[in-house]
């Protein structure tokens, strides 16, 4: 069993990563930052290739699997966990549309055309999965996230969807909208201001780990084949 995670550099991408080695998948680790990738694929017991991987680079996705070793390339799990909001927690007219385009393209287009991609060796198999780790924030959005909410409500619909037309190939599409949850996003967000993203997550009356959205994944997944956990939403407890 071959699983592609992407956003595997850290934070929750890399953590479902470690979960799925553990249970015997050979690991496809994909990211920007090739250091921490390859620091994972030789931690983890099974076979894993470090792959870097922007998802908003249209041509790097096109040839993905031809580039990956022949022995990687029979993927029966993708997992869409890129993804970013950097210049975001602004509101819409004070940001940059160049930040907002950059936003949707990683989040939407990137993960359109990655799937679309990665799909096709479970198509001819008549069997995948593809885990989509959408957001909260697709279904509450709230001041400043003009568009990473609207990344996310495009990934929403885009698995709804989905789910019906690679349904008929024995595909099982799971979405997970995770609340907020403490990975290094934040400080991706705010550019590398490590303290101004721990406060954002500090002022939080309570926030996920990333195990959490794992445990979900898992659980998903471990459901007999004829039942598809469509979506789940997972928020701290007493939250919505």
């Amino acid at each position: 069993m071959i699983a592609f995670v992407t956003g595997a550099s850290s934070g929750i991408g890399a953590d479902i990563a470690q979960a799925l080695a553990q249970r015997g998948f050979h690991l496809v680790l994909c990211g920007r930052d090739l250091g921490a990738l390859n620091r994972l694929a030789q931690s983890l017991p099974t076979p894993s290739a470090a792959h870097q991987l922007d998802v908003s680079d249209a041509a790097s996705i096109d040839t993905v699997l031809d580039r990956l070793p022949e022995a990687f390339r029979d993927i029966s799990l993708l997992v869409n966990g890129a993804g970013h909001d950097v210049g975001g927690r602004r509101f819409f007219d004070e940001g940059d549309a160049a930040d907002w385009a950059a936003i949707i393209e990683a989040n939407l287009v990137g993960l359109v055309r990655l799937t679309r991609i990665v799909c096709a060796p479970m198509i001819a198999r008549g069997s995948g999965d593809i885990i989509n780790i959408g957001s909260l924030s697709a279904l509450r959005p709230a001041a400043r996230m003009t568009a990473y909410a609207a990344s996310k409500a495009g990934v929403h619909m885009f698995s709804d969807i989905l789910r019906t037309d690679l349904g008929r190939h024995g595909i099982r599409v799971i979405e997970i909208l995770p609340g907020l949850t403490r990975t290094g996003f934040a400080q991706r967000r705010l550019r590398g201001d490590a303290a101004a993203a721990g406060q954002y997550y500090d002022r939080a009356a309570a926030t996920l780990e990333p195990a959490d959205i794992t445990r979900a994944a898992l659980y998903a997944l471990d459901q007999p084949r004829h039942v598809t956990v469509a979506q789940m939403v997972v928020v701290p407890s007493g939250q919505w």
